[in-house]
C-alpha cells in the first residue's frame, strides 16, 4: 500500500471499534475511533479521511444522519454502515443515500476488509 489511508470508525460499542481498528492497523490503514458521532464529525472539519465506518444505531446522532452529512460535505467519501439491527428498510434507506456498503453484525472482518479494498480501488 503506497498512500496511507485514513478510516474512521463511529461505533458506541468500544470493543466493536476497538476490535476493528486493531485488525484495520495490521493491514496498514491509519484508523481513528469514536464512540458516538459528533466528535467524529468535527474531527472530519480538521483531517481528511478515505473511508467511514459507522454504526446505525446510536443515541444522538445515527449512522443515517453520519452518512447524509458527510455525503452532503464530503462526498468523496466512502460510508460503510454496520448494524445489530439489520432489516431491510434500513439497508434500502442506507443504499438511497449512497451508501457503499451495509452489513449486520458481528461483521465478518473479512468481508468488511474486502468492502474496504473495494472502495479504496476507485481512488487509484
Amino acid at each position: 500500500m503506497n498512500k496511507q489511508y485514513k478510516i474512521m470508525v463511529i461505533d458506541d460499542e468500544k470493543i466493536v471499534g476497538d476490535m476493528t481498528k486493531m485488525t484495520l492497523e495490521q493491514d496498514g490503514y491509519v484508523v481513528e475511533t469514536f464512540l458516538n458521532a459528533a466528535p467524529a464529525l468535527e474531527r472530519l472539519k480538521e483531517e481528511k479521511f478515505d473511508v467511514i465506518v459507522t454504526d446505525y444505531k446510536m443515541k444522538g446522532i445515527d449512522g443515517m444522519e453520519v452518512l447524509r452529512t458527510v455525503k452532503k460535505l464530503y462526498p468523496e467519501i466512502v460510508v460503510i454502515m454496520i448494524t445489530a439491527f439489520a432489516n431491510l428498510d434500513a439497508a434500502i434507506e442506507a443504499l438511497r443515500s449512497d451508501v457503499h456498503d451495509f452489513f449486520p453484525k458481528p461483521v465478518k472482518i473479512k468481508e468488511l476488509k474486502a468492502s474496504i479494498q473495494r472502495a479504496l480501488a476507485k481512488d487509484k
